[in-house]
C-alpha cells in the first residue's frame, strides 16, 4: 500500500473489516462492490453469487427479503424502497399492455389509484368485484385477465373475506393470484399455504414496526421474483442498505409485537362497540379469521362516530395518541381516511365503499391497554 497521506485517507480498514464477524448483521452502505479479477466478475454475470451494485443487490436488502420469504412459506423475495414499488413489481412481474387485472373493490387509495389510473397508462385495465359475497369469477374473466389481488384485511374497512375460497376460484381460471398482506403479517397467515403466487408487505408497517423505515418486500415463486426483482432493478425502486438493515432488525420482534397489539386491539375493538360516541366499530371476528393460524384478529380498529360533525374536535383533543397518515408503530395512532389514504378517491367512490367523514382509523400499540380506553375515551367525549 502507498503510504502518501492522500492515498492513506482513502484506503481505510478494508482488510481487517473483511475478517471481523459480528453478532449482528453489518450494514453494507455501500454503492458498488469490489472483484478480486475479472474472472469474479465473469462469476457474477454468470450467475454464481455475490453483488455488483447496490440498486442490484445488497446483502441487506437480501437478508431482508429471504427472512420474509421464509416467514410467509414462499420459495423468495425482493425487498423494494417502499409498498407501493413492490405492488408496483408484482403487478409488472405479471402484466403487460393489453392485460386486465380483477381487484377487491376495498383496497388501499394508494393501490386503487395505481390499478386504475397509473397502469391504464400502460394498456392495463382493471375492475372492481365485492369479495364480501361468495360468487363465481366467471362473470368478470375476459380472455385477456391475467391477475387477481386482494387484501387479506383490507384497509381501512378492515374486512376479512374468505381468502381460500377466493384464491381457489382465481386460479381455476389460470389467474396469478397476488395478495396484500400487510394488515394481517405473516404471523397471523400466509397466503402461499393457500395457493397465492406473490404476497406483498409494506414493510413501512409492522414488518418495520417502529415508524422510522419506508420499505417494501414481495415475495413469491422464483420465477415470478426474478421478473419482479428485474422490474425493481429497471425502475430504480431498489431499497436502500440502511433501510434494509433498520426493516430487518425490527422484523425480529414483530412476533412480540403482534401478539400484544393484536390482543390490545380486541380490548379496544370491545370498548368503542360499547361507547355511546361510536356509530360503529369494525374489527375483524372469530369467524371470517378462521383460516388465520393465530386466533387473533389484527391490530387495527377502525371505527365511525355517532356525531360527524365533531370528528375535528376529536382529532384536537387527542393528547398522546397521534394523528398520522400511516399505522403499525409500537404506538398508538390514528388516521382520517378520507383526508389522507382515501383522499384520491371521488366523494362518491368513498360513499359507495363506506369510508364516510366520521371513519376514523385506529392502529393500536403496545402502551397498556387501559391507557389506550382512557385516551380515546377522554377525545370521544371532550
Amino acid at each position: 500500500m502507498a503510504d502518501r497521506f492522500e492515498t492513506k485517507t482513502v484506503h481505510i480498514g478494508h482488510e481487517p473489516l473483511r475478517q471481523v464477524k459480528g453478532k449482528a448483521t453489518p450494514i453494507y452502505q455501500t454503492s458498488v462492490f469490489a472483484f478480486s479479477s475479472l474472472e469474479d466478475v465473469e462469476r457474477y454475470y454468470a450467475g454464481e453469487g455475490g453483488f455488483l451494485y447496490t440498486r442490484n443487490g445488497n446483502p441487506n436488502q437480501h437478508e431482508l427479503a429471504d427472512t420474509v420469504a421464509r416467514l410467509e412459506e414462499a420459495e423468495a423475495g425482493v425487498s423494494a424502497a417502499s409498498g407501493m414499488g413492490a405492488i408496483m413489481a408484482g403487478l409488472l412481474s405479471v402484466l403487460g399492455p393489453g392485460d386486465h387485472v380483477l381487484a377487491s373493490h376495498e383496497i388501499y387509495g394508494g393501490t386503487y389509484h395505481l390499478l386504475f389510473h397509473e397502469l391504464a397508462k400502460l394498456g392495463i385495465s382493471a375492475e372492481g368485484i365485492d369479495l364480501n359475497r361468495l360468487d363465481s369469477l366467471d362473470k368478470h374473466i375476459r380472455s385477456n385477465t391475467k391477475l387477481f389481488f386482494m387484501e387479506t384485511i383490507t384497509n381501512p374497512l378492515l374486512t376479512v373475506v374468505d381468502m381460500p375460497y377466493w384464491i381457489q376460484q382465481a386460479k381455476s381460471y389460470g389467474l396469478t393470484v397476488m395478495v396484500d398482506n400487510t394488515f394481517a403479517t405473516p404471523y397471523l397467515v400466509q397466503p402461499t399455504l393457500f395457493g397465492a403466487d406473490l404476497v406483498v408487505h409494506s414493510a413501512t408497517k409492522y414488518i418495520g414496526g417502529h415508524s422510522d423505515v419506508t420499505a417494501g418486500v414481495l415475495v413469491g415463486s422464483k420465477e415470478l421474483i426474478e421478473r419482479a426483482r428485474q422490474v425493481i432493478v429497471n425502475y430504480g425502486a431498489s431499497l436502500s442498505p440502511f433501510e434494509a438493515w433498520l426493516t430487518a432488525r425490527g422484523l425480529k420482534t414483530l412476533a412480540l409485537r403482534m401478539e400484544k397489539q393484536c390482543d390490545n386491539a380486541s380490548r379496544v375493538a370491545q370498548f368503542l362497540k360499547d361507547h355511546p360516541a361510536v356509530k360503529e366499530t369494525l374489527y375483524p371476528d372469530a369467524e371470517h379469521t378462521a383460516f388465520f393460524v393465530r386466533p387473533k384478529q389484527g391490530a387495527m380498529v377502525s371505527f365511525t362516530l355517532a356525531d360527524e360533525s365533531r370528528v375535528y374536535n376529536f382529532y384536537r383533543s387527542l393528547r398522546w395518541i397521534k394523528l398520522a397518515p400511516s399505522l403499525a408503530g409500537v404506538e398508538t395512532s390514528v388516521s382520517h381516511p378520507v383526508t389522507t389514504s382515501h383522499r384520491a378517491l371521488s366523494e362518491e367512490q368513498r360513499s359507495a365503499s363506506g369510508i364516510t367523514m366520521g371513519l376514523v382509523r385506529l392502529s393500536v400499540g403496545i402502551e397498556a391497554a387501559e391507557d389506550i380506553m382512557e385516551e380515546l375515551n377522554r377525545a370521544l367525549l371532550t
